[in-house]
């Protein structure tokens, strides 16, 4: 008989120990649901090592109710002791405070991220950047985030309105609205293709030197 009742009053800890972990692990899961909801890159950090490639990969930045940026990418695998994850076929979007977007593609994309966000990003291969009505083409791109700014570090060509501009170097600022291009500017003028509007907006949104 007391055998019999001490088996049943073991079997009672053990339930109520499970109910007390059940809870416990309940709480910490919503905790890091809401620590991601705030913060998606976060998502990375609590992966397994199993898990650490990713099909499908999308991240977007909120603040205060604003869409800062968007990522998308066809696969993605991230790395937790160098912090930086790889995305292949990246495709960026960035809006503005007016809502007007900047889109970046390329081959491959390397995200560089801190404790709390992403800090920088580094594209190869292929970059294709469509902004202002703008085209813009390079082997490499760079996003700082906290500049806002992108830079293509490498040889890059512009072009939009009949006018295509060549540089060594070129940097976006995208809330100034702005591409500069830096040290060997070559400039070609496609007459058919020029209108009004072009020859004016070209002077304020794209400068060499």
């Amino acid at each position: 008989m007391r055998k019999r009742n001490r088996l049943i009053l073991l079997l009672v800890i053990f339930i109520s120990l499970g109910g007390v972990v059940y809870k416990v692990a309940e709480s910490i899961l919503i905790m890091k649901a809401h620590e991601i909801s705030r913060d998606p890159l976060k998502a990375l950090e609590y992966l397994p090592e199993s898990a650490l490639n990713i099909r499908d990969f999308h991240r977007a930045k909120i603040e205060k109710g604003r869409k800062v940026w968007e990522l998308y990418g066809d696969e993605a695998n991230y790395f937790k002791e160098q912090k930086e994850a790889v995305i292949k076929r990246p495709r960026f979007y960035y809006y503005n405070k007016k809502g007007e977007i900047a889109e970046t593609t390329g081959d491959t994309a390397r995200l560089f991220f801190n404790e709390r966000e992403l800090e920088k990003m580094q594209l190869e291969g292929g970059i294709q950047v469509t902004y202002q009505g703008y085209l813009l083409k390079s082997e490499n791109a760079i996003y700082l985030a906290a500049e806002e700014k992108v830079v293509l570090p490498t040889r890059a060509t512009v072009a939009g309105g009949g006018v295509e501009l060549e540089g060594s170097r070129m940097e976006i600022e995208l809330e100034g609205k702005k591409i500069r291009l830096v040290n060997n500017v070559k400039t070609k003028l496609e007459p058919d293709k020029l209108d009004k509007k072009a020859k004016k907006t070209d002077a304020n949104r794209v400068s060499g030197g």
